[in-house]
């Protein structure tokens, strides 16, 4: 195992100093004092500490760009994620460079490759579930990595990420308070992890209800084509539609809808539908979409945020909580005493991660 890098954290404690004195040093030698200057640049050479931070690259011109991998560009969830890791880089004049793993390993892998042999200030990882002992490696060769919409479950990583349990668990909650006995979820592969963890906190909200059923079905794609080729299937097989129907993302919801409307069974009560992500689309499909948000732009500006104090800062694990928006395909079927709210929400959290 690497060696753990020195931050400037050490060389604070070291010192007897603040954070802020340690990184004023470093970006603002002239607002300490030489005596408390001197300390900390002793404490510097004693450690061995050697400043790597991205904010410091871009600064100083070394390198004005930033990578970032997503799982499906042509998802909006990750536009809006993009959006928000250049609004974090605007302060400092950087600029974005994207690829796309397409929920693979083997291109997520040649990614990081590229990014690396560029010499990018850092790169932000939505990653695919698995194996991230390349992605701590390459922060430990100089490169910092930070994980979005993915939380870390290495010390050594800085995460973003919203807990997608309790989403899944807000979704079946809901479609469970409407007195729905029998769920179906179309998902991705397990091997994305929101698509592990919404199915995990789904199973749970059912579990908890005691007599519930709930059903996955795998789609195969995380898009509309995705969610309209699995409800065909369904109804070719059922002849009807779910009773209700939770979909890993918005984009496989608007597929479902399709195929629904091509049959006559969308709207008039005949499937309660719950999203995920609050995409744009949501609120403008033909029967508006209740589903749950997650907050993108304010991921990436956070993934961003990170990224920039890399070695000036501690790592940190930082967790958004979800919020459930109700629209149409759900509403019409609260009890007449509940409707009236057009959503519950709760609010974004940060928590400390183990």
């Amino acid at each position: 195992m690497a060696e753990r890098r020195v931050s400037i954290a050490d060389v604070a404690r070291a010192a007897g100093v603040s954070l802020g004195t340690a990184s004023n040093v470093l970006n603002r030698p002239a607002r300490v004092r030489a005596e408390t200057r001197a300390k900390v640049e002793a404490a510097i050479a004693e450690l061995g500490f050697v400043p790597h931070g991205p904010a410091r690259q871009l600064r100083a011109g070394v390198t004005r760009a930033v990578g970032l991998i997503v799982l499906d560009l042509a998802n909006p969830f990750y536009a809006d994620l993009a959006r928000g890791v250049e609004d974090g880089l605007d302060q400092v004049g950087g600029t974005l460079m994207m690829a796309s793993s397409q929920g693979q390993t083997d291109r997520q892998a040649r990614a990081l490759e590229a990014f690396e042999s560029q010499r990018l200030a850092g790169v932000v990882v939505a990653a695919v579930d698995g194996d991230l002992a390349p992605m701590e490696a390459m922060s430990q060769r100089g490169t910092p990595v930070v994980l979005a919409d993915y939380p870390s479950p290495l010390p050594g990583l800085s995460s973003v990420a919203v807990d997608n349990q309790a989403g899944g668990e807000l979704a079946a909650q809901h479609l469970l308070s409407l007195g729905h006995s029998e769920m179906v979820m179309l998902n991705g592969p397990h091997s994305i992890r929101q698509c592990a963890d919404r199915w995990t906190g789904a199973q749970r909200a059912v579990a908890a209800s005691g007599t519930a059923k709930l059903t996955e079905v795998r789609v195969d794609t995380m898009d509309a084509t995705g969610g309209d080729t699995a409800i065909e299937a369904w109804l070719a097989a059922n002849g009807r539609p779910p009773q209700a129907l939770f979909c890993v993302n918005d984009l496989v919801a608007a597929g479902a809808q399709q195929a629904l409307r091509r049959a006559g069974l969308l709207g008039q009560g005949r499937c309660a539908m719950v999203g995920y992500d609050d995409l744009a689309i949501a609120a403008g499909l033909a029967v508006p979409l209740t589903t749950i948000r997650q907050p993108a732009r304010a991921m990436g500006q956070r993934a961003a945020g990170l990224l920039l104090a890399a070695g000036a800062q501690p790592v940190e694990h930082v967790q958004f909580l979800p919020e459930l928006v109700i629209r149409e395909s759900t509403a019409g079927l609260i009890p007449a005493g509940r409707r009236g709210s057009s959503s519950t929400s709760r609010r974004p959290d940060r928590r400390e991660q183990p």
